[in-house]
């Protein structure tokens, strides 16, 4: 069978299978190291937060055969459990990269799940590296065949749907069955049936709920599970993708764009372009967060501001600033992460890390009568030239008037972490480093970043997931 001649899921299953032969080009290893070191830090940041702690209590009663790590808990669990709260810690805070226009989280579903895999059967760390690149590779490619050009947007986030849950439980597959030792038929398999998987719905965004903390998880557990069933002889259907009753038609309609899943496949690579977050807040509250840093790096007292507009894309407006008089007093810490006022406000007052960072997201400052008040006097309205940019980039624009009746605008076209205005190999080590010590020594944290960079060299992983657990 020629190229031409196979469906799109076969086609995505023989580039992770010539992968898993040949493995990634150097710096492609180099890029998914920086992914895998990403989720870790953000996973180590996340092991006290509730949901993770209910996941952990959930698969412990669930038992089984220890043999994947269980990251921040001393523990080794089944695979499948693993994933599933490894996954929920890596997308616990919303620190997690993401990959424009498609609009979703890649790493944080693939990571978790080869890890897993990779640790139970005894894999090499270039075999982890070029497991994790395939599956974000494939997560990325079915987002962006879920993009309507002529909407600007994805027609899965247009729907209600969480993308980076629906598309990572098959990308989480790939790498899975890549590691399984599983052959392009295998491993098409495994994307087969992770399609009836994978889900996800944002309503929690809008109005509360902890349920999209474990989007991530699930997505991982599902691809680590599709995986062993194809191992052990379940298939999937050929025209999985496409078909009549394939992913794209149920959950995109006839808006999905099914060329994109193979355009440029093995040639252009998604992968180096998919953002890293500065902040650990919904990624479309960014560029709010980098207007304000400037202006209060400009001099502004936020004593002084008498009304802020927030200017931002508008089919972003439904996550960050509605309904606004919740945005505007989040009911917790997590819900202030998806607050286009409330980042602003924390942006302007106080703000750690790399500019605003975990304590700025407490359910205490959260409740913080300043923050609140401050919240309370910005706008969030939709911008035109915002609109033009998005989603390719996280624009927006601030504008400040001031209790003197100055106006002070500042306006960002592309937020930080991605291609156009990265962050350094300091400034990401640094992310890492204030995420792990939370949970581990300084020292414990130099050695896990040691050991992520040097993936490709390691004949196994004991040394890095003991560190882990």
């Amino acid at each position: 069978m020629t190229s031409d001649q196979k469906t799109p899921v076969q086609r995505l299953a023989a580039l992770a299978d010539r992968v898993r032969r040949d493995g990634l080009p150097p710096e492609l290893r180099a890029d998914a190291a920086r992914r895998v070191l990403d989720v870790l830090g953000n996973s180590l940041a996340a092991t006290a937060q509730p949901p993770a702690r209910a996941v952990g209590e959930l698969v412990t009663e669930w038992g089984g055969a220890g043999r994947a790590t269980a990251i921040g808990t001393g523990a080794r669990l089944p695979e499948p459990s693993a994933a599933l709260l490894n996954g929920t810690l890596a997308h616990s805070l919303d620190f997690d990269d993401t990959h424009l226009p498609s609009v979703l989280h890649p790493s944080a579903s693939v990571v978790p799940a080869a890890l897993a895999v990779a640790e139970a059967r005894g894999a090499t760390g270039a075999a982890l590296l070029d497991a994790a690149g395939a599956g974000v590779e494939i997560t990325v490619r079915l987002g962006m065949a879920g993009y309507d050009r002529e909407l600007g947007n994805s027609v899965f986030f247009e729907r209600g749907q969480h993308a980076t849950a629906i598309c990572g439980a098959l990308g989480a597959a790939a790498a899975a069955a890549m590691l399984s030792g599983l052959d392009a038929g295998g491993i098409a398999d495994a994307l087969g049936i992770a399609a009836s998987m994978g889900s996800g719905i944002l309503e929690a965004n809008r109005t509360g709920g902890t349920v999209k903390r474990i989007h991530c998880g699930w997505a991982a557990h599902a691809g680590v599970t599709a995986a062993g069933l194809a191992r052990t002889g379940i298939t999937g259907p050929p025209t999985v993708l496409e078909g009549r009753f394939g992913l794209l038609q149920a959950f995109c309609g006839d808006r999905a764009d099914p060329a994109a899943l193979t355009d440029r496949l093995g040639e252009h690579w998604e992968l180096p372009g998919v953002f890293f977050k500065p902040y650990p807040c919904n990624h479309f509250t960014h560029a709010g967060i980098d207007a304000a840093l400037r202006l209060r790096a400009r001099g502004l007292d936020p004593a002084d501001v008498a009304e802020i507009e927030l200017g931002a894309p508008t089919p972003v407006l439904r996550t960050i600033g509605e309904p606004a008089e919740d945005k505007a007093r989040p009911e917790s810490g997590y819900h202030a992460a998806f607050s286009g006022p409330y980042t602003v406000a924390a942006a302007l007052l106080g703000g750690g890390g790399l500019g605003v960072f975990h304590e700025d997201f407490t359910d205490e400052a959260a409740a913080d009568p300043a923050r609140l008040a401050l919240a309370a006097k910005v706008r969030c309205v939709p911008d035109a030239r915002c609109d033009a940019i998005f989603p390719h980039a996280f624009p927006a624009v601030l504008r400040v008037r001031t209790r003197g009746g100055a106006l002070l605008e500042e306006r960002v076209n592309s937020n930080r972490g991605g291609p156009e205005n990265p962050l350094s190999p300091d400034e990401l080590a640094t992310k890492f480093e204030l995420n792990a010590t939370r949970h581990v020594p300084a020292t414990r944290a130099a050695e896990i970043t040691d050991l992520t960079y040097d993936l490709a060299t390691l004949d196994d992983l004991e040394a890095l997931t003991s560190l882990l657990r």
